[in-house]
């Protein structure tokens, strides 16, 4: 993971738009099995992260993310 500081504003989004506590927030955590996050969820997710961190992410870019971990490197890697 990339530093501590981005992880937590990602994961700020991620509490916010999720409804999750913040120890649900880790890398191995499956969207769909852990936190009840279904394709609109991720959605709205990346859109917030998009906000937060000014980037863009491309509707294909996240067809394959299952996990918090590879949503944090799909964003990490447009910073």
């Amino acid at each position: 993971m990339a530093d501590d500081a981005t992880f937590e504003k990602f994961k700020g989004c991620a509490v916010e738009v999720l409804q999750v506590s913040p120890d649900a927030i880790v890398p191995e955590a499956s969207f769909a099995d852990d936190l009840d996050a279904d394709s609109l969820d991720l959605v709205e997710l990346v859109m917030a992260l998009e906000e937060a961190f000014d980037i863009t992410v491309e509707e294909d870019e996240i067809e394959n993310v299952s996990t918090v971990g590879e949503a944090y490197t799909l964003i990490t890697s447009k910073l």
